[in-house]
């Protein structure tokens, strides 16, 4: 679906307004095909607040752009009680933490503790697999890592998913144990949803179906109400003796995934053709689990096949879940045919990321790195599939296998992946007995909150999160206590010290800190009187706030230049390391209290105007160039004033060294593209290209082809002219998508990379 779809849907706005001005959280649900995924993309393009987005499973996390709920919180693989007292359980098959024993994984060093600590929103994907216990690990472990007492450690939870889908899973030995503590394993019945319950939000508008008589059937058998009538028009559908493989474009939906690998494996060894095999390239960190398709992809030509991503290019040929039929095939080649539009395209590698989440230093946003790739065609043999892996897939045609019994929440997900009843094929009538649907969702459904109430309830949230975080902005408590405690270790120091003798520079730095405490807790009672009122001032809030930011900030911006200008000053000097690290310290709660204050003071501001409250609104340049800019006078000033030091030939103060670092971490996430377009227009090779970004030189290339595509370089900025010119005589005659009779006639006298460069370069002129 696209972004453009959801502009339109009101209920779609308002979970956005939730997210990005309050700090309420939310369930968001949906029936299938209502934009959950594509809002879910818009969320996190657009909010202003730190996010992170993990997932129950690897897959699940892969596709929603995050990573596993175990690997962000280090948790270990078990169940867990939510009990002190409770002793943990274990068997060969089972095992459980308790709150107690949950404490010592906690070994996270600082730097991943403070990226946690520096959360605002945690968005958690496919929560209908997300159990009741694994939701209160992560509540335990954000309370403890945050040191908050508050549901999440105050964190704002976004969980999304369709609980009349896949539910989770749990052993029955663990349900023993579970049952004592929980009426469900659901992750509403978590004990932390009963301190705080999410607003629940439903899109009802359906975009994948427009059959207004097979989205009435989808929603009887989502609600447990399906009739007689109801499944005497499934049964219509009912063909025994159906030969998928004899048809064009139909894909089996089975409950087991031996089931689908079975009917996969014969249909493939059943075609004549030679059998290829393309191999994933891996590099960096990217575990197994996390494989987004198999690393060996077997295929033959007249091979049905299924795409597992969108089209990234502008052509837009394929999308998740769009099947196809190869056409053609060589050791550098695959081309897809989609016979029912008389088209074939020539299919080009998809890189997937394993991404970390990271702090910037420099402005405190949570940022994604990559640590590894997997890149591959996008492609799977998709004769069959199993209900799990289809979810979120459409589908035209589809032979759901119900010779298994469905699990509750199965039969709807099967269903619902098609377009129109026309294009459903049934192996045997399906029975009531395979179509209900947990009675606890269905009652956990009722919470769903009235639309016609949520202007009102986002009106009293946004007042309550705007003097939630203004007084979290002003209440500098920590800060006033860390400095003050620093300033006290100077007196048990010997004369001789070098810390001894900052001793009065300290003092002064620690009384303009100190003094902040009066006036700034006199603003808070003034702005606690404001939000007392039933109608307060908007505008006459930003006026205060603007007026409380230039007087604090012109304090606490000449604390923090003169503690760098020291630290610099410092560096210098010998045995001073350890001293060093202390005014660092003291430097990253002093610049994270200033960009607090810059970010409110926009926050206000954009409230106060009626301006949408995104990411660009709050994240401007000055807020993004603040420290890197004083860190760039205090490298100026060291230029100006070597005597300042006492070794001018001494290596540069480590902090000043990163600045490049810094300043490049500020820029726009960048698409695989465009960082070998970067690494292009700096001078390099493809060979260097290649080397320095851990790619191969075919998938610089490819890159390369992309690139010409869409107009963003020439043929001759990777290719010389007169090779160019060559080529254009290899090329005269030639007609159609495939280039293998093309490399087959010409042998040596092109690479397989040449040939695909220039055909770019063709299709663009």
């Amino acid at each position: 679906m696209k972004p453009e779809a959801l502009q339109s849907n009101p209920t779609a706005a308002f979970v956005e307004q939730f997210i990005n001005q309050t700090s309420q959280s939310i369930f968001l649900t949906g029936k299938a095909g209502t934009g959950k995924t594509t809002l879910l993309r818009k969320i996190m393009a657009s909010t202003h607040k730190n996010a992170v987005i993990v997932a129950p499973t690897g897959i699940a996390a892969l596709n929603a752009g995050g990573v596993t709920i175990h690997s962000f919180f280090q948790l270990p693989f078990a169940g867990f009680i939510p009990e002190f007292g409770a002793q943990p359980a274990f068997s060969e098959s089972v095992k459980f933490e308790t709150k107690q024993t949950l404490l010592r994984h906690f070994t996270m060093n600082k730097t991943r503790l403070k990226m946690i600590r520096n959360i605002d929103l945690l968005i958690i994907d496919e929560v209908s697999m997300l159990r009741a216990d694994l939701l209160d690990a992560i509540d335990w472990t954000l309370r403890n890592i945050r040191r908050a007492h508050e549901p999440f450690g105050n964190v704002q939870v976004l969980f999304i998913g369709d609980l009349l889908q896949l539910p989770p899973v749990v052993k029955q030995e663990e349900w023993q144990i579970l049952r004592n503590h929980y009426q469900g394993i659901f992750f509403f019945h978590a004990k932390v949803l009963q301190e705080t319950q999410p607003l629940y939000i439903e899109l009802s508008k359906i975009y994948r179906q427009q059959d207004q008589d097979f989205i009435q059937l989808l929603n009887q058998l989502r609600n447990n109400q399906m009739s007689s009538e109801d499944l005497q028009i499934l049964n219509q559908y009912v063909r025994p003796d159906f030969d998928a493989n004899k048809e064009e474009g139909y894909i089996t939906l089975s409950t087991h995934n031996a089931k689908a690998d079975q009917i996969n494996a014969i249909a493939l060894e059943a075609l004549p053709e030679k059998l290829w095999s393309y191999a994933a390239e891996i590099t960096g960190d990217y575990p197994k689990h996390l494989y987004p398709l198999e690393p060996t992809l077997e295929l033959k030509l007249g091979a049905q096949v299924m795409f597992i991503k969108n089209d990234l290019s502008l052509e837009k040929n394929y999308f998740n879940g769009k099947m196809g039929k190869i056409k053609a095939l060589s050791s550098d080649e695959i081309l897809v045919e989609f016979p029912e539009e008389k088209k074939t395209i020539n299919v080009e590698k998809f890189e997937w990321s394993n991404i970390r989440y990271e702090l910037n230093a420099a402005t405190g946003e949570v940022e994604e790195k990559t640590i590894g790739t997997f890149v591959h065609y996008p492609l799977k043999l998709a004769w069959a599939i199993t209900v799990h892996k289809s979810q979120g897939l459409t589908f035209d045609k589809a032979v759901l296998d119900v010779s298994e019994v469905f699990a509750p929440g199965q039969a709807y997900v099967a269903l619902s992946r098609l377009r129109t009843l026309s294009g459903l094929v049934l192996t045997q009538p399906m029975r009531m007995n395979g179509l209900s649907n947990d009675q606890q969702v269905m009652a956990y459904s009722q919470h769903k909150a009235d639309e016609n109430t949520l202007p009102k309830v986002l009106e009293a949230h946004t007042k309550h999160y705007l003097l939630q975080t203004l007084k979290q902005a002003f209440d500098w408590y920590e800060l006033r206590s860390q400095w003050s405690q620093h300033e006290a270790s100077y007196q048990a120091l010997g004369a001789k010290s070098e810390k001894t003798k900052n001793k009065s520079w300290m003092a002064l730095q620690n009384q303009v800190v100190q003094a902040t405490k009066e006036p700034a807790e006199k603003f808070i009672r003034q702005l606690e009187g404001l939000f007392t009122k039933p109608h307060f001032d908007r505008v006459f809030l930003k006026e205060r706030v603007d007026a409380a930011y230039h007087y604090f900030f012109a304090q606490l911006d000449g604390v923090l230049l003169s503690n760098l200008r020291k630290i610099a000053e410092l560096s210098r000097v010998r045995k001073t390391k350890s001293y060093v690290e202390e005014l660092e310290a003291l430097d990253d709660i002093l610049t994270e209290t200033i960009l607090k204050l810059k970010k409110v003071r926009l926050l206000v501001s954009a409230v106060a105007e009626g301006e949408a409250i995104t990411k660009d609104r709050i994240w401007n340049n000055d807020l993004q160039q603040y420290k890197l800019s004083k860190i760039a006078i205090v490298r100026q000033e060291l230029k100006q004033v070597p005597s300042l030091l006492d070794d001018p030939d001494a290596e540069e103060v480590s902090f000043l060294k990163s600045t490049k670092k810094l300043a490049k971490e500020q820029k726009v996430k960048k698409s695989t593209q465009e960082k070998t377009l970067e690494l292009l227009e700096a001078g390099k090779e493809v060979s260097e290209i290649a080397r320095e970004r851990q790619l191969s030189v075919q998938t610089i290339n490819s890159h390369f082809a992309y690139l010409i595509r869409s107009g963003q370089i020439e043929l001759t900025d990777v290719m010389s002219p007169k090779r160019i010119s060559e080529l254009e005589q290899l090329f005269d005659g030639f007609e159609g998508n495939s280039l293998n009779p093309l490399k087959e006639k010409l042998g040596s006298k092109a690479t397989w990379d040449e040939l695909k460069l220039y055909q770019a370069w063709m299709q663009v002129s």
